[in-house]
């Protein structure tokens, strides 16, 4: 094994939006993924955008988006957060869909690329996610997201800077177009090492098996090089 593929962490590429319930979900376990893996894994967020005609204050609550804007019956969109809530509650996450803010979430990943560029991203990933399912906090507005972006130690008057001057849209568009590119309809979906695409909250095993096949995968490319040397 080569002293590169000892150390090097597994890279993880996850497409995601601030509104998905099962991105959240997903981040949960895959988390638990990466504790039975038990090896280095770096993850970064790339932006995917599930609704991105909803205006930034959609007059309804989440109910009322999911009937008018998909079609579907009252009856079938209760039933149906019902079992998200459940499915979120097993892994830990209490969603609130009653305090829900339906939004346009584009604002919300230029916040993610600034806190990229300063190192949260995942901290801002987590405190996003919690704001919008749990604590009814609003993701769509500047000020609102510069609020939440000081909660984790950013410069909040920086980030109304940068949010208002739209810094970080054109690489929130590249991710929109990678996401395009490589063929993703949905999200969350992970990208194993550049090797395995996975899509939607699966189960931790199933994590860690991609994780795992990737370190191996690794380990095969670097006996081979050793061996072509």
């Amino acid at each position: 094994m080569s002293p590169l593929n000892s150390v090097a962490p597994i890279k993880v590429d996850i497409w995601s939006d601030v509104q998905c319930p099962w991105c959240y979900i997903g981040k949960r376990k895959f988390r638990a993924g990466v504790e039975l893996f038990d090896g280095k894994v770096e993850v970064e967020y790339h932006s995917f955008e599930l609704s991105p005609d909803t205006p930034v204050d959609y007059v309804g609550n989440a109910v009322d988006y999911l009937s008018e804007r998909k079609g579907m019956p009252i009856d079938q969109v209760q039933k149906m957060l019902e079992n998200v809530t459940a499915i979120a509650a097993s892994v830990g996450l209490d969603y609130d869909y009653d305090s829900v803010h339906q939004t346009n979430t584009v604002i919300s990943h230029e916040l993610l690329h600034y806190a990229k560029a300063h190192g949260r991203q995942l901290d801002m990933m987590e405190r996003l996610l919690r704001a919008y399912f749990i604590d009814g906090r609003h993701v769509g507005r500047i000020e609102d997201l510069a609020d939440l972006a000081s909660e984790i130690g950013l410069d909040r008057a920086d980030v109304v800077r940068s949010l208002t001057a739209h810094e970080h849209l054109a690489a929130v568009k590249a991710d929109v177009a990678q996401a395009g590119a490589y063929g993703i309809q949905g999200v969350p979906f992970f990208v194993i090492d550049g090797r395995y695409g996975i899509s939607g909250a699966q189960d931790p095993a199933a994590f860690a098996q991609a994780l795992g096949q990737a370190s191996a995968d690794r380990t095969a490319d670097g006996s081979a090089n050793n061996t072509a040397a």
